[in-house]
């Protein structure tokens, strides 16, 4: 097929020092402005023909720039500016390994390929996982971490389900209440609210812990007037049209070699930078 070769060959080149990368042909320009990116760790997708090898299940990254707000004030993505990176492979390492993890270098190659340090103001989104920060601090020390929002209310939900039941309406109104905290920058009444019933709640408790350790990144009316994004949707529907929509249809099964070169073809087809690779391909051909 023509994907197990293209796929692994395009695979290869995406793992190349990024200064054998020609930077006019392939990378839209990114303006000095606020450019976002985000990391996920995305659940186990793939099925059983991977099951001994996946480790660190699927791990997908997404650039984006955004200059303008809309008529409400929230940022927009410059149109055709999302890139997407994505591969089964290892986020962690031993602190003693000279060599990073896969994915810290593949978030390093796309952060260089698309001048990612060059913005006036960058942005690292995620949901607050402990490699994500981690990463953040290695390698862009000067970036703003954003605690993805919809994630921190997916706590606070799941804390009220806990205290009141799914279904109760006790418990939709203190999540709502609890959002509104989260939206409006009350934290102080946020955690006094979470502690309360932590002394007979787990959920409460690691919400809690949760909420203490992450509050400089939940700093929510802060980042709004500064215009930042505060979601990682774009990388929640990544991962879905990148990895969800081609690889995990039904009866489909994947050695990790073939999912790796699917995954390679698609974010570089869904980047704007296939036509790039055939090129380059054909000139190394010719010559």
């Amino acid at each position: 097929m023509l994907s197990s070769e293209l796929g692994p060959e395009l695979a290869s080149l995406l793992r190349c020092p990024v200064e054998e990368w020609d930077f006019e042909a392939l990378e839209m320009a990114v303006r000095r402005s606020v450019l976002a990116w985000a990391a996920r760790l995305i659940e186990r997708w793939l099925q059983a023909d991977l099951s001994d090898q996946l480790g660190p299940a699927v791990l997908c990254e997404c650039g984006q720039a955004a200059r303008y707000r809309d008529a409400e004030g929230r940022p927009v993505r410059d149109p055709g500016s999302v890139t997407y990176s994505a591969g089964i492979e290892s986020a962690t390492t031993l602190d003693t390994e000279e060599v990073l993890a896969e994915f810290t270098q593949r978030v390093l190659r796309e952060a260089t390929r698309r001048r990612f340090t060059e913005a006036e103001r960058i942005v690292v989104l995620g949901d607050c996982a402990p490699f994500i920060g981690n990463l953040s601090e290695e390698l862009f020390p000067r970036a703003i971490q954003i605690a993805d929002r919809y994630h921190a209310k997916e706590y606070l939900s799941t804390v009220a389900k806990a205290l009141y039941g799914a279904e109760s309406p006790q418990a939709k109104r203190w999540a709502e209440r609890r959002h509104e905290e989260l939206d409006r920058g009350r934290f102080a009444n946020l955690l006094r609210a979470v502690r309360r019933p932590a002394s007979h709640s787990e959920e409460a408790r690691k919400c809690f812990r949760y909420l203490v350790r992450n509050r400089e990144r939940m700093r929510y009316p802060e980042f709004e007037t500064q215009g930042l994004c505060t979601s990682t949707g774009v990388v929640e529907a990544g991962c879905k049209v990148v990895v969800g929509t081609r690889l995990k249809r039904a009866g489909m099964h994947w050695t990790l070699a073939g999912a790796n070169a699917i995954i390679a073809l698609r974010c570089s087809k869904l980047s704007g930078r296939f036509e790039d690779f055939w090129e380059r391909r054909s000139q190394r051909r010719v010559a």
